[in-house]
């Protein structure tokens, strides 16, 4: 009688989210040129480079709001490639935008309830107010009117409160004081934590690196450097692959879509 045969290796498991190969761009121009990415589950994944790199544009092609020409976009494990935006938000997409990613013209509330999973909008108000206690005193208050950082604040805590399972942030600390940056980084840290997947595009390269295990490093489009993030500590690298400076300021710059940055706000 022979032996029975050995159980089948249990399948790794798929990447939150993987880029084959993807060319994207605008209107015919190709910003983007034969990209391949990785962002592990539950895992943070920092994406940097100088403006006119292709960040924003590759968060573009990964929330579905432009389609590659070229390549492949999987989310965990399934091709969604030709998804539109709102499918993928139905998977567990959230995309943070730079620039705040709210709607101004609510109130704070009416924001939080209106991302919320239907049923759970009590929850997702109390749980925001737990993270930022500020915005509990606010809740009434027209989005557009809140300052730069306590807008901030609500563009991540409804991906916070509403526990995804990837997180795109395009220049979050962009504009911000520093002890607001603090809190933020917090949240965030707290999101990679509890098992969400977060690719960062972030300005402040060292706070980035320190809450990311991978990077990727663009320059005119394409990926110069794909590793561990504690290779890029050393400001001698980015020297290198990428002729800037780690510790100069770029407010006042414009991003790859084009977008001036802001002086530092509240």
């Amino acid at each position: 009688m022979s032996a029975p045969a050995p159980p089948a290796p249990a399948p790794a498991t798929a990447p939150a989210l993987a880029l084959e190969n993807v060319t994207s761009g605008y209107q015919g121009t190709t910003v983007l040129r034969d990209v391949t990415l990785r962002v592990p589950a539950g895992g943070a994944v920092a994406l940097l480079g100088p403006n006119g790199a292709g960040k924003t544009t590759l968060l573009r092609t990964v929330s579905g709001l432009l389609r590659p020409t070229a390549g492949q976009v999987y989310f965990d494990g399934a091709k969604v490639t030709a998804l539109p935006a709102h499918r993928r938000v139905r998977l567990g997409l959230c995309d943070i935008p730079e620039g705040r990613g709210i709607f101004p013209s609510l109130t704070v509330r009416e924001n939080l309830v209106l991302q919320s999973p239907r049923g759970r909008e009590k929850q997702t108000v109390d749980v925001a107010v737990e993270a930022f206690p500020r915005l509990g005193n606010l809740l009434k208050r027209t989005a557009g009117t809140l300052s730069g950082g306590e807008q901030q604040m609500l563009a991540l805590v409804r991906a916070y409160a509403t526990e995804p399972r990837l997180v795109l942030v395009d220049e979050l600390s962009l504009g911000l004081a520093p002890l607001v940056v603090d809190r933020l980084f917090e949240i965030l840290t707290a999101m990679v934590e509890r098992g969400t997947a977060l690719l960062l595009v972030e300005q402040y390269v060292t706070r980035a690196l320190e809450l990311a295990s991978e990077a990727y490093l663009l320059a005119r489009g394409s990926v110069v450097f794909s590793g561990p993030a504690a290779d890029l500590s050393d400001a001698d690298v980015f020297e290198h692959y990428l002729s800037i400076d780690v510790g100069r300021d770029t407010a006042g710059q414009a991003d790859d879509s084009g977008t001036p940055r802001r002086a530092p706000d509240e």
